[in-house]
């Protein structure tokens, strides 16, 4: 499906960014954007060739090179000079699905008009995005405070001829896609070079995709519980309007809901119980679920004004005639949601984890391990390992990176928020979550069909049978790590 987008100078909400970046999307400038991008690049040209005072970055050198005056002849070469010298990035590639967001928040933040680019440099931009070219970046390099500087000089390697580029399915030199396309590297003016480093794109890339993953696995575990707990014949008690009612978190009365809406009609929930109360694991999922979905509708109030937001350096002002040396890259306010969010989502994992070890306990009537002739069958012994060995390295990912801070460019540049390695830290938990889910999941269902005849919810009868028409019950010991692979693959594509 392809979709036109028109940037204007609207705030956009989390559902306008989905629809950009699911479908095959085709952004264009609206004339309120041209028009506010050429009044700032000309107001930036008569302000250089009127004065001879010193504008960081504009013509002066960079970081504690800020005193350091450059000639008006001088001025491209400096800016050329800048996205050479800081692609310094290292370690493992950037996922092209984040490289394309960088490319759409870039595109956000110069649109605004306070960046004083170059028409042409933004359309550039555009093209990449438009005809799915994306720069080669890498994960290692920003400090998330003077913008993601490595990672956003290579994505901008590109506009003047170099780097390489993903492009019909393979990695090519630029100058190679250039002459296939006739195309030409920019010419960079004064400032450019600088208003595409500076800026928090890198970080807020990361962060988009992994609160878009974030509520898709909040929503999963929600049902996924569910059908562990009727699987493990757990109480609807915990789960009654008024618990929450007197302690009014708002996630914690969603997710309690919720969970009486995906149970509805459940015979398993219905039936007497023998057992007075269940475990944690299964009595506080609403405390535990709600807290992380408060947490992430903090996170994503942040991620969203970030997204709207200029974060580069210097910001001009034409209406006010100013240009002003600042802080607007600094990603605090990212480094902190992003080491929130990566507790947040962990927690969940923590906690399913737990009921994974209770299904396997050999209590409430199951066979120990899942298995229908444990001994000679060790059934799901060692998937709860895994999921064990998973949520402990999620708990090592948590170490917040926001606390950390090593000054750099000579002590110009002495505090840091570190924001871009809490961002390639909370992806990796995301992935894992995942995991945890898939083994929960593929776990819950095997417990599951030990409560037949009986019958579970419309809903959740439904996704059991979804599931197993891709994932069959073990009935003794099989290689379990293909099960476990395409449970995961079934939860990351579950609506």
């Amino acid at each position: 499906m392809e979709y036109l987008h028109t940037i204007d100078l609207s705030f956009l909400q989390l559902t306008d960014l989905q629809r950009i970046i699911q479908n095959k999307t085709i952004l264009v400038l609206s004339d309120d954007v041209i028009q506010k991008v050429n009044r700032c690049r000309e107001y930036l040209d008569k302000k250089v060739d009127e004065h001879e005072r010193l504008i960081y970055g504009v013509n002066t050198g960079f970081g504690s090179l800020c005193n350091t005056a450059i000639s008006k002849e001088e001025l491209g070469q400096l800016q050329r000079n800048l996205v050479l010298s800081h692609a310094c990035g290292m370690g493992e590639e950037v996922p092209q699905e984040i490289v394309r967001l960088m490319l759409l928040f870039k595109i956000l933040g110069l649109s605004k008009g306070h960046s004083g680019v170059q028409l042409e440099t933004l359309e550039r931009l555009i093209f990449f995005f438009n005809n799915d070219i994306f720069p080669v970046v890498y994960q290692q390099g920003s400090l998330g405070a003077s913008g993601d500087l490595a990672p956003l000089a290579h994505l901008s390697l590109p506009l003047i001829g170099e780097g390489k580029v993903y492009f019909d399915g393979k990695v090519q030199n630029t100058s190679v896609v250039y002459q296939k396309l006739s195309l030409y590297p920019i010419s960079l003016q004064s400032k450019e070079g600088l208003a595409l480093l500076n800026g928090t794109q890198f970080m807020s890339a990361y962060a988009f995709h992994c609160l878009d993953k974030g509520w898709q696995l909040w929503h999963n575990w929600q049902r996924i519980s569910a059908l562990s707990l009727d699987a493990y014949d757990g109480r609807k008690e915990p789960f009654h309007p008024a618990i929450h009612e007197v302690r009014p978190h708002e996630g914690q009365i969603v997710s309690a809901r919720n969970f009486l809406d995906i149970l509805e009609g459940s015979e398993i929930l219905a039936q007497e119980k023998t057992h007075v109360q269940d475990p944690y694991s299964f009595r506080c999922i609403p405390q535990v679920h709600g807290a992380s979905y408060d947490s992430l509708k903090h996170a994503e109030k942040v991620i969203l004004t970030e997204i709207n937001a200029v974060t580069d350096n210097p910001t001009i002002f034409p209406e006010l005639d100013e240009v002003i040396s600042a802080g607007n890259f600094h990603g605090q306010p990212l480094a902190l949601v992003l080491d929130f969010m990566a507790i947040a989502l962990s927690e969940m994992g923590s906690i399913s984890e737990r009921r994974v070890y209770k299904l396997i306990s050999g209590t409430r009537n199951l066979p120990a391990f899942l298995t229908p002739n444990p001994g000679l069958n060790s059934g799901f012994m060692i998937a709860q390992y895994t999921c064990a060995s998973i949520v402990s390295q999620n708990k090592q990912l948590c170490t917040p990176a926001s606390v950390d801070t090593i000054d750099s460019s000579n002590g110009q540049e002495d505090h840091v928020s570190m924001g871009a390695n809490a961002a390639t830290k909370l992806y990796r938990v995301v992935e894992n979550c995942f995991s945890i889910q898939g083994i929960e999941l593929l776990l819950a269902a095997q417990a599951f069909e030990f409560r037949r005849p009986m019958k579970s919810s419309e809903n959740l009868e439904a996704l059991f049978a979804t599931y197993r028409s891709e994932i069959p019950f073990v009935n003794e010991d099989i290689y379990l790590h293909e099960l476990m692979e395409k449970s995961r693959n079934f939860v990351i594509n579950l609506n």
